[in-house]
């Protein structure tokens, strides 16, 4: 087992190394690490340059413009972290947006911590690169063969989804809304998910970065579901906001909004997460897309139904 001292600087691998069994080695956390409960003790090393509590809209223009003026949207505690003295740092090189980056941790180490810690980065873009990501933790942990064992795990639960599919034809449309103003759609691996749980993923690819859409084109395509997922927003935090969509021009003629298939679910603890929990995300979409096919239990707290 690994005696490392562990600074986990993204929700995701904070996961990972829970999953793993050295969630005691975990010395500190990133202001957005909260899962589970008792991450939330440890010592914070990082904050946030966004005041809480913008709207969506508010949200992207303060993005738009730290990003555009070079400025970090997070920043790194540096004292804390020499005094925690982490022989492992996680964090990520995905998104500027979604946690401290690869730059900014190594600018805040670089010549200053007493010893060598050993940067992970993680930068996953599928479902696989996930898996990987949680095999390379458990390297850098010393922990290969639980690393192994959670990947058969995870990997014999999506299987059984893609079993009961086997002969099932129908893929519905799914409309995963990633950002609500401006409208942004899920990519990266969200459009592989919905294809694995029986739908198929609308004006996004798998694998590369989600992109903003115009209303038109969701009109457009006029899927027959919509799942409203929105980028660290918990389903009471989206509920606050859905009225951007629902007073869409045409918004009620939606063929998902006249079957009342239309979802919110929880895109801060699961979707927008790539660690263990990513399959959780697979079951939900399965629950959502497929209902006579699969009841895992989700509804109410990983998703709810919501009717216009």
């Amino acid at each position: 087992m690994s005696s490392q001292k562990i600074i986990s600087l993204l929700p995701a691998a904070t996961e990972i190394v829970y999953t793993l069994g050295c969630g005691k080695n975990l010395v500190g956390r990133s202001h957005e690490c909260d899962f589970p409960a008792e991450v939330k003790q440890l010592p914070v090393c990082s904050d946030a340059n966004i005041p809480d509590n913008l709207s969506s809209a508010d949200i992207d223009t303060k993005v738009k413009e730290l990003l555009y003026d070079a400025l970090s949207i997070y920043t790194v505690n540096r004292e804390r972290i020499k005094e925690l003295a982490p022989d492992v740092v996680i964090t990520q090189a995905q998104c500027e947006v979604c946690a401290v980056s690869l730059k900014e941790v190594e600018e805040a180490l670089e010549n200053y911590l007493d010893k060598q810690a050993n940067i992970v980065s993680l930068q996953p873009g599928s479902l696989d690169d996930i898996f990987s990501n949680i095999l390379e933790v458990a390297a850098a942990l010393n922990v290969i063969e639980n690393g192994e064992k959670l990947i058969e795990d995870l990997t014999e639960r999506v299987d059984i989804i893609r079993h009961k599919l086997k002969f099932i034809d129908a893929k519905p449309t799914v409309a995963c809304i990633e950002w609500l103003e401006p409208i942004m759609v899920s990519g990266n691996w969200v459009p592989e998910l919905v294809n694995i749980a029986g739908g198929a993923s609308i004006l996004a690819e798998a694998g590369k970065h989600s992109p903003f859409v115009q209303w038109e084109d969701i009109q457009q395509q006029d899927p027959d579901i919509i799942i409203v997922m929105p980028c660290g927003f918990s389903i009471e935090r989206a509920m606050k906001e859905i009225d951007i969509l629902l007073q869409l021009p045409g918004f009620a003629e939606l063929k998902a909004v006249k079957n009342n298939r239309l979802y919110i679910a929880d895109g801060n603890q699961y979707f927008n997460r790539p660690g263990p929990r990513i399959v959780d995300s697979i079951e939900i979409l399965a629950e959502i897309i497929h209902p006579k096919q699969f009841i895992f239990g989700y509804e109410g707290g990983g998703w709810i139904r919501f009717s216009v």
